[in-house]
């Protein structure tokens, strides 16, 4: 469990955080897998709506105190939405302890890359950091031109680079040595298969998928993991994932991850990896229902105070009804939690006695 010295009991915030993560910890329980020390990895991805931003106010301690309780019950976390002010981060790691250690890439630049940064949490207790950390540049395209001599040149042609630059960082646990790559895919039009967004998915979904198989790879073990801006599994925005030769466990395909209620599956994991490593239909898997513990509808007026005016009066001042004050309670709680749940996969990673069986002739090679 997280440390959570600095919840005040003698405010009425202070005791609400200190019963509501009891609440979520007996929620989180009945949902997830326990972690273990070498048989299993709990990883995890989540697009934490802009950690942080002042659009409805800062994010509070009681919200900090439950996005490190989430956290904490997985061994590895991808998360996006990181914004270049890194302040929350760290005060979620403060909560987290000492032994868990955070890579984070820099700072998109441009109106397309909106300040965003990706970054990946991990427990050192669990996990070892292999030193590979790096940002994705797709290559250019190489092409051989002809003078009128037939004198050949090769040239190389630039390729539109992703609207936020994917993070890739290499782990091994136990006997599973594997890189993980998060993304952030751009949104574009709000259909299903805007062209931007298949583009996106397909250069890096096929790069990463033939980096994977390359003779210098640190590992053939791939996992894509991220937001993808997916609407459905049916649309070809996942199957571009699949077409490069990815995997995604069956049961997250019928997983929405979104809160609004659109069903839609904006994040997915994807695994590329060995025969032994790959994910198989009894791995456990799953989306994190967070609002029936934690912000929920009957909530709205214990947390009136905290959203100020704005709650009750818009910008022009005018005086909000009912309605409206449910909606911008609505928007004002993905800004302290997220507009995404957690989707999580646990792997199996203790393979010493397939090991030894193929070393004793026991299985086929």
């Amino acid at each position: 469990m997280p440390f959570f010295y600095r919840i005040d009991s003698t405010t009425v915030a202070g005791q609400r955080t200190a019963a509501r993560l009891l609440e979520l910890s007996a929620h989180l329980d009945a949902q997830l897998p326990r972690r273990t020390i070498s048989e299993t990895l709990l990883l995890a991805t989540w697009n934490i709506r802009e950690l942080d931003s002042n659009k409805y106010g800062q994010r509070t301690a009681e919200s900090l105190s439950y996005i490190a309780e989430i956290l904490s019950r997985f061994d590895v976390i991808a998360v996006q939405e990181v914004r270049s002010d890194l302040a929350a981060l760290m005060k979620v790691l403060d909560r987290l302890g000492s032994w868990w250690k955070c890579v984070f890439s820099d700072v998109t630049e441009g109106s397309r890359g909106n300040q965003e940064r990706m970054a990946f949490i991990y427990d050192s207790r669990k996990l070892v950091f292999s030193g590979l950390a790096g940002e994705i540049v797709l290559p250019p395209l190489s092409m051989t031109i002809a003078d009128r001599k037939g004198n050949r040149t090769r040239i190389y042609q630039p390729v539109q680079q992703l609207a936020r630059t994917p993070h890739m960082v290499g782990f091994q646990a136990g006997w599973f040595k594997f890189s993980l790559c998060t993304v952030h895919i751009v949104y574009g039009e709000s259909a299903p298969d805007t062209p931007e967004r298949i583009a996106e998915i397909r250069a890096l979904a096929r790069f990463l998928a033939d980096r994977s198989e390359g003779d210098d790879v640190w590992s053939r073990n791939m996992i894509l993991l991220g937001d993808f801006n997916i609407f459905s599994p049916h649309n070809q925005t996942f199957r571009e994932i699949i077409d490069a030769g990815f995997t995604v466990p069956k049961p997250l395909q019928s997983l929405p991850s979104n809160i609004s209620g659109t069903g839609r599956h904006y994040d997915q994991i994807a695994f590329k990896c060995t025969r032994e490593m790959a994910p198989t239909e009894e791995e456990r898997c799953g989306v994190l229902d967070l609002f029936s513990v934690l912000y929920r509808d009957e909530d709205e007026a214990t947390y009136a105070p905290e959203m100020g005016q704005a709650y009750l009066k818009t910008s022009r001042g005018e005086v909000r009804d009912a309605a409206q004050r449910r909606r911008y309670y609505h928007a004002w709680r993905t800004f302290q939690l997220s507009d995404h749940l957690p989707m999580w996969a646990e792997v199996q990673i203790d393979f010493g006695a397939e090991y030894l069986r193929r070393r004793a002739g026991l299985t086929a090679v």
